[in-house]
């Protein structure tokens, strides 16, 4: 984690992938429909608190996320649900905070926080990448 602090000295922005170095930022898979998947995506960052939906374009697989930070920065999240096949469905995300400084490493907590809360809702179709 202090690296993570270290690193967001200079950068304001994180994501995730199949090439990520970090195995936390690694893309997360589930063995469902991309339709299903979105339903589930959407109704669990709605709940989630803290976080405010400011946009859902379900043709592309892409919900627009808003998160203010205890220090009043705002950050602009993208979440990604994308159709590996019919029957996986792989989630990325890319988190990015306004300002000219970096993050101190909240973006990289932001993602780990919504893939815990999608994990745990969705744990039955964790899966591994197909």
């Amino acid at each position: 984690m202090l690296k993570r602090t270290l690193i967001g000295i200079i950068r304001s922005h994180e994501q995730t992938g199949d090439r990520a170095k970090d195995p936390e930022l690694k893309s997360h898979y589930y063995k469902m429909s991309k339709e299903k998947a979105w339903e589930e995506v959407v109704s669990t960052l709605k709940k989630m608190q803290g976080y405010k939906v400011l946009h859902e374009v379900e043709s592309v697989g892409e919900i627009v996320v808003e998160k203010r930070t205890a220090t009043g920065r705002t950050m602009d999240i993208t979440v990604s649900v994308i159709s590996v096949n019919p029957l996986f469905t792989a989630v990325d995300i890319y988190s990015a905070s306004r300002g000219s400084l970096g993050d101190l490493g909240s973006n990289y907590r932001v993602i780990l926080d919504i893939y815990r809360t999608l994990d745990k809702k969705l744990a039955l179709y964790k899966a591994e990448k197909p």
